[in-house]
């Protein structure tokens, strides 16, 4: 009998029902460590609601979510919860809340900080940030507290190019550091980009799991065929 590769997180049967709707269809999804995974498909494919449901702030229906290794993980959303604070005060009061004391907090946040860029803006209100700073500085929280896995939910989706590209630099640097991406995007170049491999849904199904390059020239599914191909709408 081949032995069973060691995974990080597995979905299997897993069902989401919201509002009478299911979002999610008995799917099944193994992630495995040190890979950055891009979830794709169709408007109303269930690509948040999975992300959502993997780092559990929503409830299965039916099925199973479990991890291989305990791990801490974070999560980003397309457009950021920002505090009633500075943005170095948003890093540091996520330290705070996860144990982290003086004077560890403040020289974590200013560190984080600095790694995306942001550090003439310590002092400068959140709210009043850019779409794209904010961006930066969600990114910047979730990194201070080292997650083993971080999700990412369309996290350019109204961002413009520039800001794109400052986002894509900050995700690349914290995956070189070890931490495990599962991200959503509407934007397949962002895709080609970001992915070591794309799980593709499809009615709240993961109808491939494959290397991205593969995907891209290969598609298994004919759903994935005609995304590619432009007959269905992104999200």
């Amino acid at each position: 009998m081949a032995e069973r590769r060691p995974f990080l997180l597995e979905a299997r049967g897993l069902s989401v029902v919201l509002g009478g709707v299911t979002a999610i269809d008995r799917l099944d999804l193994t992630l495995q460590p040190g890979r950055r995974t891009v979830v794709l498909g169709a408007n109303g494919a269930g690509k948040s609601v999975l992300l959502r449901t993997l780092h559990g702030l929503i409830a299965p229906t039916a099925g199973t979510v479990a991890w291989g290794v305990p791990v801490k993980q974070a999560m980003v959303f397309q457009r950021p919860v920002m505090l009633h604070r500075t943005a170095l005060a948003n890093i540091g009061y996520a330290l705070a809340v996860n144990g982290i004391g003086e004077p560890d907090r403040t020289r974590l946040a200013s560190d984080a900080l600095a790694r995306v860029g942001l550090s003439t803006i310590a002092d400068r209100p959140a709210r009043v940030l850019s779409g794209g700073e904010q961006q930066r500085l969600a990114l910047a929280r979730a990194w201070a507290l080292k997650p083993g896995i971080l999700f990412l939910d369309e996290p350019t989706a109204s961002l413009d190019p520039g800001a794109t590209a400052e986002i894509e630099r900050v995700i690349a640097s914290i995956a070189a550091e070890g931490t495990r991406i599962v991200m959503t995007t509407h934007n397949l170049g962002q895709a080609r980009r970001l992915a070591d491999e794309i799980a593709f849904l499809d009615a709240g199904r993961a109808t491939e799991l494959t290397p991205a390059d593969r995907f891209f020239e290969e598609p298994r599914s004919p759903e994935a065929t005609r995304f590619l191909e432009g007959e269905l709408p992104w999200k």
